[in-house]
């Protein structure tokens, strides 16, 4: 009982009606268009719910994080979404563990639930451009190989997820404005696999909402960063 009275008093009252219309959100669309695939129900509650942690710095966001994986990994490989699948659990879900091990290593002022927010610097940016322009490349081919569907937004998520992964483990607050480019591109593919099957319309649902998450991620990292600044 205490540990969720304490985890309601850790989010604001705006983090907490985010989090709880996002999981209704999903919950609602998925009541409406599928009431089959309750795989994706549970992958899509266990995402928003990472996300929400992610937006305050808690590694326990990375641990959510690396368990919606291996579930959207799986769902992916169901629709021959071989980009999606090797994506996540090839990329997303070794990253993620990284990025959980940079999380714990660098907590703020020794706390446990916020990490230190990083800056950086531009020398830093044609390296990060160059190693996601090669992740690519040589994604393409083999998503190519596996006659993926759908094969160039595919190999567009690869490169914003790829980004993203390292912005993660950089710690910089851009990681989830990048994630909303991400999600973006995500939408466009599920809406294409919607076109075949409407069930998959929760999926869409549940990337906007992914969507609004992220932007929020990146605006209260801003807002982490000044105040840890200042605080220094």
């Amino acid at each position: 009982m205490k540990k969720v009275k304490a985890l309601f008093t850790y989010f604001s009252k705006a983090e907490l009606t985010l989090w709880l219309c996002s999981l209704s959100v999903i919950l609602i669309s998925f009541l409406c268009f599928d009431r089959e695939n309750y795989l994706t129900l549970t992958a899509s509650l266990i995402g928003v719910s990472s996300l929400i942690f992610c937006a305050k710095g808690n590694p326990v966001g990375q641990v959510l994080m690396i368990i919606f994986s291996l579930f959207y990994g799986y769902i992916s490989y169901g629709f021959t979404y071989y980009g999606e699948m090797v994506t996540y659990l090839g990329m997303t879900l070794p990253m993620s563990v990284i990025s959980l091990v940079s999380w714990l290593k660098n907590p703020y002022k020794g706390s446990k639930s916020e990490v230190a927010v990083n800056h950086i610097k531009k020398r830093e940016l044609p390296f990060l451009l160059l190693l996601t322009l090669a992740v690519t490349v040589a994604f393409y081919f083999i998503l190519q190989h596996f006659g993926t569907a759908n094969l160039f937004p595919s190999t567009i998520s690869v490169a914003t997820s790829f980004a993203a992964a390292y912005l993660t483990f950089r710690r910089s607050p851009f990681f989830a404005l990048v994630y909303a480019l991400n999600d973006v591109v995500l939408i466009v593919l599920w809406i294409l696999a919607t076109v075949k099957d409407l069930s998959y319309l929760s999926v869409i649902i549940c990337f906007t909402v992914f969507l609004v998450n992220d932007l929020y991620g990146f605006f209260n990292w801003r807002k982490m960063e000044k105040l840890q600044k200042n605080n220094t």
